[in-house]
């Protein structure tokens, strides 16, 4: 028991001694392949800022200069993973890892296809035109600010200053309203009158205080005007007109104006804008007499 003892302590202080000989040996290259890491890792971080700089010069879309940026950083750090295996005179590792790679890159593309369909379509989207970081866009039940497309995921920031991730894939899939892609709007505004009103008055009244408010091309003419229906307790109509917008919220804000100041010159010219009013009726008598038959059935009991 002893003498096995022994001759594992003796092949193991071997084994040992050969491992320091080899790395005292060969101290040089592992130092080097440290220097090239830590050099590539800084150099990567600086062609990221360069590569961004010089790409948003010529490119308007940020999302691509993010991902050209990071492409190019990448590359960097991976030149340096084999040019440190090189100096360190790992080449059969080398070998080794270029030969599994498509092999290893076929199981891990069937293991993450959705993971890999999110990249994709995020490069796609990173280089459409039509939608940009800063634009307000309203897309698979939300609505708010593009604050970043990048590989993983869709970001938002909607209008309660909430951030949704929204992965590439659902966003390529499902339409997409890009109100920043025309600097002009639409605003509808549904209202009512009372039946005694003066329908022609009430139309030009609407669509001049409209025309006065909110810049219109062609003017008055340009401001629509129709009523719709007879409700229950008024006469109703839309009222549509254009605004310089880009967002839902400058939407938001000319629609509430436009209520304001059609109440004001509504009140100005008593102009009726009625509310549903419920009439309850009390004419009937209530008795509260027990039937006879009922009473005698009760004594009875």
């Amino acid at each position: 028991m002893k003498t096995q003892f022994e001759t594992a302590l003796e092949a193991l202080i071997d084994k040992l001694e050969g491992w320091f000989t080899a790395i005292v040996t060969n101290l040089p290259n592992i130092i080097l392949a440290v220097i090239v890491m830590f050099s590539a890792f800084f150099l990567a971080k600086f062609t990221n800022k360069y590569i961004y700089k010089l790409v948003s010069k010529k490119v308007d879309q940020e999302s691509i200069s993010n991902i050209i940026s990071k492409v190019a950083s990448v590359a960097i750090v991976i030149v340096a993973l084999f040019l440190s295996l090189g100096i360190l005179n790992l080449d059969q590792a080398l070998t080794s890892i270029l030969t599994g790679a498509g092999i290893t890159g076929l199981v891990i593309g069937l293991a993450l296809q959705g993971t890999l369909s999110n990249t994709i379509s995020g490069i796609i989207l990173s280089f459409r035109k039509k939608i940009q970081i800063g634009n307000w866009v309203e897309t698979s039940g939300y609505s708010g600010e593009v604050m970043d497309i990048n590989l993983k995921g869709f970001i938002l920031k909607e209008a309660d200053n909430n951030l949704v991730i929204i992965p590439n894939k659902t966003i390529i899939e499902n339409p997409i309203k890009n109100y920043s892609l025309t600097t002009r709007m639409r605003v509808t505004i549904e209202c009512g009158v009372g039946y005694e009103s003066d329908l022609e008055k009430v139309k030009d009244l609407t669509k001049s205080t409209i025309a006065n408010n909110f810049k219109q091309i062609d003017g008055p003419e340009e401001v629509e005007f129709f009523y719709t229906e007879y409700g229950g307790s008024s006469i109703n109509f839309i009222c549509r007109f254009w605004i310089d917008a880009e967002n839902s919220k400058e939407k938001l804000m000319a629609k509430s104006k436009a209520i304001i100041e059609i109440k004001k010159a509504f009140d100005a010219e008593n102009i009726n804008i009625p509310f549903p009013i419920r009439t309850l009726q009390f004419d009937n008598k209530l008795s509260f007499n027990v039937p006879q038959k009922l009473e005698e059935s009760i004594s009875k009991n």
